[in-house]
């Protein structure tokens, strides 16, 4: 048992090429087949320590598993389940973890999962729970997992940074999302955030989105870091990090806006898949820099324009679609694009149909609207869907009904052009100091009648954390804008959550608020 366990600690430190080269010398090796001859006999007079070892020694240099060994090994550890240790648990449940299904590993994994049941309010020891937390994985049952929760909890006063990192991996691979224990973890790594290797800062974020886990205090913490030492990160670490928060609906403002002055000084390091990246990210996040926006767009056109004789058909449209959600038309691209999908050329996945018709829609509404020669119509053509709001709004509509005195004060359920869709609408008169019926302003043009759309999005449209809406939605408000319209947006969530009374009051400041009828500046004024 030394000898194998010394042979995987020196073979776990070389790279993965010498580790193919070594692991040839070691089977080639007339000592090694001794060994395991001498491993198969004597598997059963074995001490449970050195039975366990031996088989993640062995699992781990790669021995198959199909072998007579191995399954002999499985199979007395099987008859030896109820004499082993609590560390010779957590070992076993290591290597079960990284061996195959198969009737053998199968049997073991039931009989250790029901041992873990018996034993663990006598484990007291963090780093062996929360090994078992890993290996038992996602798949253990939610009694199990609570219960290993518990366990946690008893010892987490006594929690240190390295295992609150642990413990982050370990609940993200059990697939449970326990506050009680992620809190105070999340604590001990803003703390300790200068010790965090990069890889591991991706690493948490990422479990943090498995487990569903929104700290803004955590994440601004580790974008502060990852912020306060760029200088000392690769372009395409930081572009990792970016792609991490992106997922988890977080904006680090300043991170992006000193990644895009990287951008707009070195350029070169852009290729076909961090474009891409860059533009995904910077696009759903709604982030455009504060300082040489312009060049910054530029210098991404630029960098598309060179990857065109090399990009897919749904890599140029997911290129466009960005930029267009931003309010950039990348002219030489979006005229590939174009042509290729009225030549019937643009030929796309068909599991991702759905997604890239809407994509195209998109791409083609923002060079109409978005371009420099459009004008604000006269009328607007609308359609009232129907008269029943869904229950998620019915709150705004008796709040509505309450402040204006009757449904006919209002429009709901509006289809525009476009495919646009707004929850609510209510006119006012050129003064904006009172609210005019919807009939009455039915004939008159639009620059008599000042137009009010009301969005009431979900929390998941905003980056986390903030009012400041993602991507889609401030395309939407965007182009609702050039329709007419001054938008509110509204956090429906929050909304929800208002007595009846707030709930009216505050309708009311925002119909009457002068802040409801400015323009927002357009995200990228038109740079062709």
């Amino acid at each position: 048992t030394n000898s194998l366990t010394m042979a995987w600690r020196l073979y776990k430190n070389l790279s993965q090429e010498q580790q193919r080269y070594e692991k040839q010398l070691i089977f080639e090796h007339p000592a090694f087949v001794k060994l395991c001859q001498q491993l198969l006999r004597d598997a059963r007079r074995m001490t449970r320590g050195d039975l366990v070892f031996s088989l993640h020694a062995l699992v781990n240099l790669g021995v198959p598993q199909n072998t007579l060994l191995l399954q002999t090994l499985v199979r007395v550890c099987q008859e030896k389940l109820n004499q082993l240790d609590n560390r010779c648990i957590s070992v076993l449940a290591t290597t079960l973890a990284g061996m195959d299904k198969d009737k053998n590993v199968s049997a073991l994994q039931a009989g250790l999962q029901l041992l873990v049941e018996q034993r663990i309010s006598s484990i007291r020891d963090i780093f062996i729970l929360q090994n078992l937390m890993k290996c038992l994985g996602k798949d253990a049952p939610v009694f199990l997992k609570k219960k290993l929760e518990m366990a946690v909890l008893r010892e987490i006063d006594g929690l240190t940074f390295p295992n609150a990192l642990r413990m982050f991996f370990a609940l993200a691979a059990m697939n449970y999302c326990s506050l009680p224990i992620l809190n105070p973890c999340s604590k001990k790594i803003q703390e300790n955030v200068h010790d965090v290797p990069f890889r591991q800062l991706i690493l948490i974020l990422e479990a943090c989105h498995t487990l569903q886990y929104r700290n803004v205090k955590l994440f601004s913490g580790l974008a502060d870091y990852v912020n306060s030492t760029a200088y000392l990160w690769d372009k395409r670490q930081i572009i990792l990090f970016l792609s991490a928060c992106e997922t988890l609906g977080f904006q680090p403002t300043e991170l992006m806006d000193i990644f895009a002055e990287k951008v707009t000084e070195d350029p070169d390091f852009l290729n076909l898949k961090n474009l891409l990246t860059v533009l995904r990210v910077y696009s759903r996040l709604n982030h455009v820099p504060r300082v040489q926006k312009h060049l910054f767009f530029e210098i991404l056109h630029s960098c598309l324009n060179k990857c065109l004789p090399q990009i897919s058909n749904t890599e140029l449209l997911k290129a466009v679609y960005s930029l267009g959600i931003l309010g950039y038309l990348p002219q030489r691209a979006l005229d590939e694009l174009l042509q290729k999908d009225s030549k019937d050329e643009l030929i796309l996945p068909d599991d991702l149909k759905e997604q890239n018709t809407m994509m195209l829609h998109c791409v083609k509404t923002c060079m109409e609207l978005d371009s420099p020669s459009f004008t604000k119509p006269a009328f607007v053509l609308t359609e009232n869907m129907s008269s029943l709001v869904s229950l998620n709004l019915r709150k705004a509509q008796e709040a509505l009904i309450e402040l204006l005195g009757d449904e006919n004060m209002f429009l709901q359920n509006v289809r525009l052009p476009y495919r646009y869709h707004i929850d609510f609408e209510i006119r006012m008169d050129s003064d904006r100091k009172k609210v005019l019926p919807v009939t009455a302003t039915d004939d008159h043009p639009d620059s008599h009648v000042q137009r009010l759309a009301f969005l009431f999005a979900p929390v998941s449209a905003f980056c986390l954390g903030t009012t400041h809406p993602q991507g889609k939605l401030a395309m939407k408000k965007r182009h609702l804008n050039k329709l007419g319209y001054h938008v509110i947006l509204i956090q429906n969530k929050k909304f929800q959550e208002m007595k009846n009374e707030d709930a009216v009051e505050f309708l009311k400041r925002k119909i009457y608020s002068e802040d409801a009828f400015s323009f927002p500046e357009a995200t990228v004024q038109n740079n062709n």
